[in-house]
């Protein structure tokens, strides 16, 4: 039911993005009735870890050996994983240049693991693409170090990854960069592009910064 809401979020995430509606002030407005609840309903990367992707699959294997018909399981993963390629596609078509700076590899904050992580499933995307990327995750780095080896450069601060890189991408919501210093990143990146995966920033904040930012069903900053 969890990963359902996750994807039901992102659904609307595209239709937002289609339209240039604001998919937070949609999924609030969906969230304020009792019967759903505004938890999970955030859009963004996807959903990773141990248990969502595995336990979706492993109802759809069994639904399918019971001779059921799983769409709705199905469509929850296929927008899984339709989340993970329009963030990686949007970053290929609109990134100023190929050095990225990456913050958050781990599938969600305050743990390091990467099992089914979006993080990685976007990475190798980029690498594909031909992406130069310096990375930093709280947690996460030796993971990434032992999946990836030398395709990445892994940093150990976050404003390491922005430095000279030519734009930034958020794939983990971890508070430290919350509450990172947008001013100081600015300075540092070669060009002030961040592509938020977590909708951690407002829109209005990012464009009184002068940044040019995009971000999950929301209007491009610019």
């Amino acid at each position: 039911m969890l990963a359902t809401k996750i994807s039901f979020a992102n659904l609307i995430s595209f239709y937002c993005e289609a339209t240039g509606a604001n998919s937070e002030q949609v999924l609030k407005a969906v969230g304020l009735d009792n019967r759903i609840g505004p938890k999970f309903l955030n859009p963004g990367i996807g959903y990773g870890g141990a248990c969502f992707p595995k336990d979706v699959k492993a109802l759809i294997h069994t639904g399918k050996q019971l001779g059921l018909d799983t769409s709705l399981l199905d469509g929850v993963e296929s927008v899984n994983k339709q989340a993970r390629d329009q963030f990686a596609d949007k970053i290929i078509k609109h990134a100023p240049g190929k050095k990225l700076g990456i913050w958050g590899l781990s599938f969600k904050p305050n743990t390091d693991d990467t099992r089914e992580a979006p993080a990685f499933f976007i990475i190798e995307k980029l690498l594909q693409a031909g992406f130069e990327l310096t990375a930093y995750d709280p947690e996460a780095s030796e993971h990434a170090k032992l999946k990836f080896g030398e395709q990445i450069k892994l940093v150990d601060d976050p404003y390491q990854v922005v430095e000279s890189q030519d734009s930034l991408a958020i794939m983990t919501e971890w508070n430290e960069f919350k509450q990172i210093d947008l001013q100081k990143v600015k300075e540092l990146l070669n060009q002030p592009v961040i592509f938020d995966g977590r909708n951690l920033y407002e829109l209005e904040q990012m464009q009184e910064l002068g940044f040019i930012y995009y971000s999950v069903g929301r209007q491009t900053v610019s």
